[in-house]
Parts: C-alpha cells; sequence; structure tokens
C-alpha cells in the first residue's frame, strides 16, 4: 500500500519555500504521530567528527524517555541501520535499545526505522517510529512512507550542512577582507615624509578613537577619502560599514533619497522601499565628500541627524534611528559659501568641530617620487615584463610638474605610462605630453603654462582664460580615459558645469 501522497505534500512544499529546518522535522514527527497506528517517532542524526548518533527530536516522549535514548556506535538497529544504510522493520520488543524506552506493552508492536541519506550516499541519521497493528498492507505503507520522509529529511540536512559551510566560508572571507582593508587603510600606510604630512597623522591618531565629527579640507585629488578610510579602520568601529558618498557626483533630485532612503511609491520608479546610506552605516562610519555641494534644503535634514541622530525616508512618516560617525570632506570655500547663503553657518560649526588640512602635492615635493613609485609597485606587476622602476628623465619631469590634480593625477599618470612600458622602466616619452613640456626643477614652470603660452601668442584675457581653461579641461578628460563624470570629480566641479564645458569647447 503506497502512503497517501497528500501526507507529503505540506513538507516539502515547506522545504521548498525556505522553512526552518527544525519547524519541518517537527512538523514531519507530529503528523507522524497523529497517525493511528504510530507512536513515539524521533529523529536522530549522526554526528559528523566521532560517527555517534544522538537524538534530535522526539516530540511525544517524556523527558524520561528521551534521556534513555543514547545510542552508541554501531549499538541497535539505529547503529545497524546507519552502517547498512537499509530501512529495518523489527517486530517484538528484542532489541536491547527499543527497551529502553520502557514501554508497557509491547506485544503486537513493530520498529520501523530508515536512514537519512545525503546525495553521495552518506548516512547522516535515522527516522524511527513504533507501528502498531498486525495488517500487513498498511505496515507495508507505512515503511514506505516513513522511507520518503527519510529521504526528504536527509536531503534537506544535507542543504543544511552545506548552507551552514558555506555561511562559514564566508565569515571566513569576510574577516580576511575585513583585516585586509584595516591593513590597506592603516595611517602608515599613507604615503608621505614631508613635515605637513607629519601633522595630518598626528590628527589623525588624535580623532579616531572619538565619536568626533571630523572636516577634511584641501584640494581635489589630496587623498581625502584615503584619510576618511584611516580613522574609520583605527576607531571602535573597524568591524562596522564605512559608507562613502560623493554628494558632487549625484543629481539633487536622488541625494536626499540616497542619503535617507525611500517608501516604495514616493516617487516615480520607487517600486520598493530603499534604506539609505545612514541606514546602510549603521553602527559605522558614512563619508560626505564635497559636502559643499549641498543644497540649503539637504543640509536641513542632514543636520537634524547630525544633532538628533533621526530621520525619516522619503515618502515615510516613521521616524527611524542611526547610530553613525560621520566624516565629510570638501575642497570648497565653505566660509565664502557661507558669507553668499549658499551654506548654512549651523551645519558648518556642526560639521567643523575638528578640522584635518591636506597640503597639496605641490607642496610636499620631497614625496613625489615615493608616491610614483608606490604606483608603480601597484601597477607595474600587471604588465609583461613588469615595470619596475622609474627612469632618470622620466623622475626629472615628474619632480618638476607642479600637479594641479594632485595625488590621483600622479596616479592616474603613472597607471597610463605603466600601460605604454614595454621594456619595465618607465621612461620620458610615456608620461603626458604636458608633463614632458616641464624641462626639469631649474626651469621656469610659469614659462610653460598654458596662461604664459596665451599671452606670448597676443590673445586677450579672456582668450588666456579659455585656453587655460581647455587644457585643463582636455587633461582631466584624457587622464579619466574621456569618462565625464570622472574628470568632473577630478577637478571639483559638478557634471552639469563639465557638460557645458565640453559643449562650450566642442571637445
Amino acid at each position: 500500500m503506497m502512503a497517501d501522497p497528500s501526507l507529503l505534500r505540506s513538507p516539502t512544499q515547506a522545504l521548498n519555500e525556505g522553512m526552518e529546518l527544525r519547524s519541518v522535522v517537527n512538523s514531519i514527527l507530529r503528523m507522524l504521530a497523529e497517525r493511528p497506528a504510530m507512536v513515539h517517532p524521533y529523529l536522530t542524526l549522526v554526528e559528523p567528527e566521532s560517527g555517534e548518533s544522538h537524538l534530535e527530536e522526539a516530540p511525544d516522549m517524556t523527558p524520561e524517555q528521551q534521556r534513555r535514548i543514547r545510542p552508541r556506535h554501531g549499538e541497535g538497529i539505529v547503529g545497524r541501520v546507519v552502517q547498512s544504510g537499509r530501512t529495518r522493520v523489527v517486530h517484538g520488543s528484542s532489541d536491547s535499545f527499543l527497551n529502553r524506552l520502557g514501554r508497557s506493552e509491547p506485544e503486537g508492536m513493530s520498529f520501523i526505522c530508515a536512514p537519512l541519506r545525503q546525495r553521495d550516499g552518506e548516512i547522516v541519521g535515522t527516522l524511527a517510529v513504533d507501528h502498531r497493528g498486525q495488517d500487513p498492507a498498511a505496515l507495508q505503507g507505512d515503511v514506505l512512507l516513513i522511507e520518503a520522509l527519510a529521504e526528504m529529511l536527509g536531503r534537506a540536512i544535507e542543504l543544511r550542512r552545506r548552507s551552514m559551510a558555506e555561511r562559514e566560508a564566508v565569515e571566513l572571507e569576510n574577516q580576511r577582507l575585513r583585516a585586509e582593508l584595516r591593513g590597506r587603510f592603516r595611517v602608515a600606510n599613507i604615503i608621505g615624509n614631508h613635515k605637513s604630512m607629519a601633522q595630518v597623522y598626528d590628527r589623525i591618531a588624535r580623532v579616531s578613537s572619538a565619536d568626533t565629527t571630523v572636516l577634511l579640507r584641501g584640494e581635489s585629488g589630496t587623498g581625502k577619502e584615503l584619510v576618511a578610510r584611516a580613522i574609520h579602520f583605527a576607531s571602535p568601529r573597524a568591524e562596522a560599514p564605512f559608507v562613502a558618498v560623493n554628494c558632487a557626483a549625484l543629481p539633487e533630485g536622488t541625494l536626499e533619497s540616497e542619503l535617507f532612503g525611500h517608501e516604495r511609491g514616493a516617487f516615480t520608479g520607487a517600486i520598493g522601499a530603499r534604506k539609505g546610506r545612514f541606514e546602510l552605516a549603521d553602527g559605522g562610519t558614512l563619508f560626505l565628500d564635497e559636502i559643499g555641494e549641498l543644497r540649503p534644503h539637504t543640509q536641513v535634514k542632514l543636520l537634524r541627524v547630525l544633532q538628533e541622530r533621526r530621520f525619516e525616508r522619503v515618502g515615510g512618516a516613521t521616524t527611524r534611528r542611526c547610530d553613525v560617525r560621520v566624516l565629510t570632506a570638501t575642497h570648497a570655500d565653505l566660509e565664502a559659501a557661507m558669507a553668499r547663503g549658499e551654506f548654512r553657518e549651523d551645519l558648518y560649526y556642526r560639521l567643523n568641530v575638528f578640522e584635518i588640512m591636506l597640503p597639496p602635492l605641490r607642496e610636499r615635493g620631497e614625496d613625489i617620487l615615493a608616491l610614483a613609485d608606490f604606483f608603480v609597485e601597484r601597477y607595474g606587476p600587471r604588465q609583461r615584463p613588469p615595470v619596475t622602476r622609474i627612469g632618470h628623465d622620466a623622475a626629472r619631469h615628474l619632480l618638476a610638474w607642479d600637479w594641479p590634480g594632485n595625488v590621483r593625477e600622479l596616479e592616474n599618470c603613472i597607471e597610463r605610462a605603466v600601460l605604454l612600458t614595454n621594456d619595465g622602466v618607465i621612461e620620458a616619452e610615456h608620461l603626458p605630453p604636458t608633463l614632458r613640456g616641464a624641462a626639469g626643477p631649474s626651469r621656469a614652470r610659469a614659462s610653460n603654462t598654458p596662461a604664459s603660452r596665451a599671452v606670448a601668442e597676443g590673445r586677450t584675457l579672456d582668450e588666456a582664460l579659455e585656453a587655460v581653461e581647455r587644457e585643463i579641461l582636455e587633461r582631466a578628460l584624457a587622464d579619466s580615459g574621456g569618462n565625464r563624470a570622472s574628470a568632473a570629480r577630478a577637478l571639483g566641479i559638478s557634471e552639469r558645469r563639465m557638460g557645458l564645458r565640453v559643449k562650450k569647447y566642442r571637445l
């Protein structure tokens, strides 16, 4: 007699829908206990390390009966089923393991025990039940039912163990990556021996252990995000998320949603609720780059979060709390923006609790070659043959250039040069044409600037300024591979301004 398929439908559906395995097991055992001919259904599992079996679930047994079931390796029917991998049906109570239950009426009872098998054939446990009744057809039908449920549970346990192993592997990988990030963004890994950088290191050390809001100031490309990450990974929040947002790179219409999240239907295209960066950074650090680009309405919301640690998603009424340390950065003159009424004074003082000023690369010339060598070590091994050093003439040009794009421009320059090198050494011809125009430290840099060339050619002031702007834009676009958004970020301007300039000069 085959088992009624409806008895299998609910457990199968539960497993497919991702229901907790323990809940599924309890559901199956309760279903068996409700069958007229079945009593004492229980599940045993085999320990992967020791091979010993232990009782996992037995919903209709008393605590005393559960304590009595302590199968040893290979002992009794359960042990033999685990060893053989075959279902056993025993009539009567001759097995010493069964007698541990202390049944008062063992006559007329049968014991059914089926193996839980993985796809590779390994036995991971057993499903067992006592069976009343003398009808052989009914007994055979219930044996088939037990075997079907045992097969299903064996696969489910295999999936659970595999899932647990995968989660453990993911967690180990996450731990490795976190350790790698902490090592990569340690203060000691910031390149620079100039005395101005010593002041930066000192201020990082002073503020890292606190939850103080920090304002990082300096020209574009000086490494403000690198310093922000160093502060985070040296802080008590190092294990929590570090979330970075470039306020200048996001359109005004979406910035508020990016920061605070939105509810479903808050605006056209909001097909579902979404967490904002404050929620994603909860417990960790939120880095807001180009904070001077925030519009007044968003400034008000940011001020409230900083003061009260509360906010609402766009289109929502629920007030949410967050535990976030905020680090900000800007290359803009915030004081001038306040004087023009473009930046709130109260927000300025709330952000500028602790200020770190990053010096431009042109003021720390002794660090140029150290940084260049660092970037060679980063990008050089990717080439064949590997690029290992910078030639003398190339080094002379690097030292002669004033690096208006700062460290970011130097990194882009070295990455480009590495791609053009064929013999493992960066030479002068591998550098951008603008750098090769700077002959050496002894040469007056002003004689080769776009402005000086424009004046020498007899242009008006407006023409000279346009020539300067055009050349700077061309260089930024070239360094970014033609990516307008990247070039705009490098120059510290909005994408809209970049687009207007590109259109104006037909670049």
